[in-house]
């Protein structure tokens, strides 16, 4: 069996129940494994044999069901496709415009000038074009799906409205039918024409909620170039597309441009920004026989690699491929609303069609004028309206207010699902962290403005990505000349100054330099690295001079918000592609309950599916492209405002400040647009519960009492009232357990922004090792007032504050840490 899985798009569906006939209709072909339809990206994932069933059969299947199905993938196409939707959006705001344009006088003339000259006919004629030429939709639907054997809310709006308009214009044109009979020929033009305007307006605003996930692919597929650069048999360089690429071709890779296929490095070095894969700021060095990867982007450096994996096989492909897989499958909550209203048309129908014949044949001698009325008051009574607007309301305040907050949401869906969040995964970089390596800690053995300046002018030259760091963490320091400029591979970078050469770089620059390390650096160095920060060292030809540490540094709201993630009785996951030991104290200082580190995008991917599979609703909070197969993945998918496009494309909540105090936010948020559409739905359907029986003529024999339609239609717009009145409710409702955190960070932040930062320098006796220099730095680092704490020599400390600090306090806290002696210098 040649089995196929292939993503198509759909067209033509309106709602979940539309999804469900479409699924149903492609399951029911013959050679169809399995098939998802997925409303909220109007795609379906079809599974099937290739030697029973062909595209063109799937096609034929689903058009039969009323639906249309694309088949063939070019980028002319999706450019077609993404026009139409285009297309679609601005004609259905058009109608949505139009029909409360013109159903607004006919709600005013029907409720406060019944008895207007030519009022009826007016609201005849205006209700004609809302019902006939914008609301076309509603029946022609309800008429493809009468043919189906089916229903949707379309066929209670058609019929709804239908019935009301038939029995106004019956009215307008033959009043005396029922003045003869005692009776006050009432029509209900109004209830048509606002019933159509309300479910447009629920439409226009499913529509914009929805997210349009197709760029993601389209991103993704950009980080390919079309062209490369091969290196011929005989040596030349020749321009090639990339479709042309075999395995064993030597490509050429030149500063700035993208890698086109994975491969292995023949010639030359570099450093490639692999973010993509990782997720991590820094750039890897790539030396001859490392391997390196399509879609990540070489920076500095030229050289040539041999390709071993090309088209469908690269790694960017394969992460294309399970983006699109994850964002095919079935959405795993259906619409409420849809899912009632299957079984809400045909029991109103049959309930409207039992009271018509009760009546005929008990009603007497105006059986029929009672008959008539009771099945009309039942659909009016009945009438959707509050049931369309039970959940676009409550969405479209709760999606407000999560904007008001900083949290996008482009998928109502997800905010229905949001509250039901047990485990969450978390990226590091750019999501738990900043994302920008600084310079977190220097220790000096010697120092002085000659020595800072070498080091400045070894880190310009450098062309390793944390140099950057350094040399912006020196601001304005100048740099001095320096000669004989080398960079050594894998270790760092030297250079002469006058008749002494100095080094920059890591630990094997030093041995391989037999350079002497004094203890003190040693100690502070291994202080630096049991705290997995990356450690620069800077030396002249005989000794160590200084140490440097490098960290990305966690944001200042991620340990509240992983503390009220906790709080929600939500297991909290860390994925990273960093190393172990960066992971394990990260995890540790902010209380994760689990992480993993050096994970790949496709291992990120796989544990969402595990996570899943333990029977968990998974969020997933990522920025980076690496994200992206595990954010389509994922139950919720939330995005760093701060993080890549195609992040924030795939997810459907973006954070716009990446401050993650905003995920349990959104969590809250949850709960109470859903509790909020819940209890729309119970205000929607009571009307009927209680409205329907006694529309029917319940109450009759006991008090005489039959429903006139004019207060059915009445009983119907207050229904209306209640839910938007209760969405409505939803903006007052306020979060401020967050905000208090986020005020007090950002009222710390804008004091220290407001006052100057000053130094004080002073001497501090008894430090004789790393351990040493740590304790102080804690406690100095705990003073009140006090901003930053640096040890520059054996003695020397320099404390960063907005004022100079109480000299006892700090006598104090030294004495506690270990009974050390400051003076001031």
């Amino acid at each position: 069996m040649a089995k196929v899985k292939e993503n198509f798009p759909v067209l033509d569906m309106t709602c979940s129940a539309c999804a469900i006939h479409v699924e149903k209709a492609l399951k029911g072909q013959k050679g169809v494994v399995n098939a998802g339809v997925n409303f909220a990206t109007n795609s379906a994932y079809v599974e099937f044999d290739a030697d029973q069933v062909t595209p063109e059969i799937l096609q034929g299947v689903v058009k039969n069901a009323g639906y249309g199905l694309i088949i063939e993938k070019s980028e002319q196409n999706d450019d077609a496709l993404e026009e139409r939707k285009a297309k679609q959006f601005k004609k259905l705001k058009n109608k949505t415009i139009w029909s409360v344009i013109l159903a607004t006088p006919v709600a005013i003339i029907g409720m406060f000038y019944m008895d207007m000259p030519y009022g009826n006919y007016i609201m005849w004629a205006l209700t004609t074009v809302v019902l006939f030429g914008l609301g076309s939709d509603f029946f022609l639907n309800a008429w493809r799906q009468a043919k189906q054997r089916t229903s949707n809310m379309d066929t209670l709006v058609a019929l709804s409205t239908g019935v009301a308009y038939i029995f106004s214009v019956f009215n307008t044109l033959y009043p005396s039918f029922w003045t003869d009979r005692g009776l006050e020929p009432h029509v209900y033009f109004e209830a048509a024409a606002v019933i159509i305007a309300f479910i447009l307006i629920g439409k226009l605003l499913e529509e914009k909620a929805k997210g349009n996930t197709s760029t993601a692919i389209k991103k993704l597929m950009g980080l390919q170039p079309k062209t490369v650069v091969r290196l011929s048999a005989t040596g030349d360089h020749e321009v090639v597309s990339i479709d042309q690429v075999q395995v064993d071709d030597i490509l050429i890779v030149k500063p700035g441009e993208k890698i086109a296929v994975d491969g292995v490095v023949v010639q030359g070095n570099s450093f490639i920004d692999e973010s993509m894969l990782s997720g991590e700021p820094i750039p890897v060095e790539k030396k001859k026989g490392d391997k390196v990867f399509a879609g990540t982007i070489n920076q500095k450096g030229s050289f040539q690699f041999e390709a071993k994996k090309v088209g469908a096989n690269t790694v960017l492909s394969q992460i294309i491929a399970m983006v699109q897989d994850a964002q095919g499958s079935k959405a795993p909550v259906q619409k409420l609303v849809d899912r009632i209203a299957g079984i809400f048309v045909p029991i109103v129908i049959g309930i409207s069609i039992l009271a018509f014949i009760v009546w005929m044949i008990f009603g007497g001698d105006d059986a029929f004028t009672k008959a008539i009325l009771s099945l009309v008051t039942v659909l009016v009574i009945a009438c959707p309206c509050a049931l369309g607007l039970a959940t676009p309301t409550a969405i479209m305040v709760g999606i407000g207010k999560g904007a008001e907050n900083g949290i996008l949401i482009k998928d109502a869906e997800s905010l229905e699902l949001a509250k039901k969040v047990n485990a969450i995964v978390l990226d590091k970089t750019g999501t738990i962290t900043e994302g920008k390596p600084e310079v977190t800690g220097e220790f000096w053995h010697q120092r002085d403005s000659l020595l800072t300046a070498i080091l400045v002018g070894l880190e310009k030259l450098s062309e390793h990505p944390l140099a950057d760091a350094v040399v912006k963490h020196y601001g304005e320091v100048k740099s001095v000349e320096l000669t004989n400029f080398q960079s050594v591979t894998g270790a760092g970078v030297k250079a002469m100054h006058g008749d002494i050469t100095y080094f920059i770089g890591n630990a094997k620059l030093m041995r391989d330099n037999s350079i002497n390390i004094p203890e003190s650096i040693q100690e502070q160095a291994k202080f630096y690295a049991d705290r997995a920060q990356t450690v620069i060292w800077f030396a002249s030809e005989k000794e160590a001079l200084a140490v440097l540490s490098i960290a990305d540094k966690v944001k200042p709201t991620s340990g509240a918000a992983i503390k009220e993630l906790h709080r929600l009785g939500i297991e909290v996951y860390m994925l990273t592609g960093d190393n172990e030991s960066t992971a394990k104290q990260i995890s540790k200082e902010l209380g994760i309950d689990h992480y993993k580190a050096e994970v790949l995008p496709d291992q990120k991917e796989q544990f969402i599916k595990e996570l899943q599979a333990q029977g968990k609703v998974v969020a997933m909070v990522g920025d980076g492209i690496n994200d992206s197969a595990a954010l389509a993945r994922a139950d919720v998918s939330i995005a760093m405002g701060q993080g890549s496009d195609i992040a924030m494309d795939v997810a459907k909540m973006t954070i716009i400040s990446s401050d993650l105090l905003k995920i349990p936010m959104a969590i809250e948020l949850s709960k109470q647009t859903v509790l909020t559409i819940r209890q729309n739905l119970f205000w929607a359907f009571i009307y009927n519960l209680i409205g329907i029986p006694i529309a029917a003529g319940l109450l009759y024999p006991f008090t005489g009492f039959l429903l006139n339609p004019m207060i059915a239609s009445a009983a119907m717009a207050l229904s209306s009232v209640s839910v938007v009145s209760n969405s409505l409710r939803l903006k007052w409702k306020g979060n401020s357990r967050y905000t208090k955190y986020t005020k007090n960070i950002v009222s710390n932040e804008d004091k220290q922004e407001n006052k100057e930062i000053m130094e004080f320098k002073y001497d501090v006796s008894d430090m004789v090792c790393g351990h040493c220099h740590a304790r102080v730095q804690k406690a100095l680092g705990a003073v009140e007032g006090v901003e930053e704490v640096k040890i520059e020599a054996p003695s020397t400390v320099i404390i960063s504050a907005t004022s100079e600090p109480d000299f006892s306090v700090l006598e104090a806290a030294l004495k506690e840490a270990g009974d050390y002696k400051i003076t001031k210098q």
